[in-house]
């Protein structure tokens, strides 16, 4: 399909470090097919519409816009979610979260009750629920992700486990616990690093996701205290770190639970990418 390598061509000079994968995720969306699809009708004519369709979506990567917000959605831990820019884009390191929180879950009898504070699109939560038996009530401040991660529980058939709750922090389940496991990607970059974002990145995705102030911190101060509110002794917080300040991260658990058991796991990279955290 010619218009396949004339769009990878000038994203390639755009300077997309995956030109042709995203070409071919534009061309399917404007095509209405998957990547699959798309090669088992590869010599398909286009339609002028569909062209033109295919070229604005092109013409938007080229000027930094993610893939995932036009064509609108992004794969995690293999399940497909609603994505805009009310959200941030799920990251393959947050898979991690789930795994953990998986294996967590496992030994424990009946339904474990989780949280997931900051849940975004949903994702977290959601893999969580559909690789486990346990009901996850997610929370988050902003309304419009809020109906982004209720549109994804129902679509992925989870909703009945996975209620979307608006709200800060923990502050929408004080009265609904305790949690069996509480986990959270909260916003872990200082200021000067979200500054210095690739402009994808910097200029696309909500900001208020990425920023935790002058050193980093600020998500974890008003989020770990809270957290007491919500577990109990025997209990498990898992939360997402950049690599840099998981220490200091597993400080802040250390002076509200002086009691708790602290580790810190890896992710595939072998960094430093979530604090664990059991309650004594």
């Amino acid at each position: 399909m010619d218009v396949l390598r004339r769009a990878a061509g000038y994203l390639t000079e755009a300077g997309s470090p995956t030109a042709r994968l995203d070409a071919e995720l534009l061309v399917g969306q404007a095509l209405g097919l998957s990547r699959l699809e798309l090669y088992l009708q590869f010599e398909r004519p286009m339609a002028e519409t569909e062209l033109a369709q295919a070229r604005a979506l092109v013409r938007r990567r080229a000027g930094g816009e993610p893939v995932a917000y036009l064509v609108g959605h992004k794969e995690f831990c293999g399940l497909e979610f609603e994505v805009s820019r009310a959200v941030l884009i799920p990251r393959p390191e947050s898979e991690l979260l789930v795994e953990i929180s998986r294996l967590r879950l496992a030994p424990r009898e009946g339904q474990p009750r989780c949280a997931d504070l900051g849940t975004g699109s949903g994702c977290v939560a959601i893999a969580i629920a559909a690789r486990s038996a346990a009901a996850v009530d997610a929370v988050d401040i902003s309304p419009a992700a809020v109906k982004i991660a209720r549109s994804n529980a129902q679509r992925l058939g989870v909703s009945e486990r996975v209620p979307v709750f608006q709200g800060s922090w923990e502050g929408p389940l004080v009265e609904l616990r305790p949690y069996d496991l509480v986990v959270s990607n909260p916003p872990y970059l200082t200021s000067a690093e979200a500054d210095g974002l690739a402009p994808g990145v910097r200029d696309q995705e909500p900001r208020v996701a990425l920023d935790a102030g002058p050193d980093g911190l600020d998500s974890y101060r008003a989020l770990i205290p809270g957290l007491s509110r919500l577990v109990d002794p025997g209990a498990v917080v898992l939360l997402e770190v950049d690599p840099s300040r998981a220490g200091e991260v597993a400080g802040l658990c250390a002076a509200v639970w002086p009691r708790a058991t602290t580790q810190v796991h890896r992710d595939l990279s072998g960094r430093n990418r979530v604090v664990e955290v059991t309650i004594g």
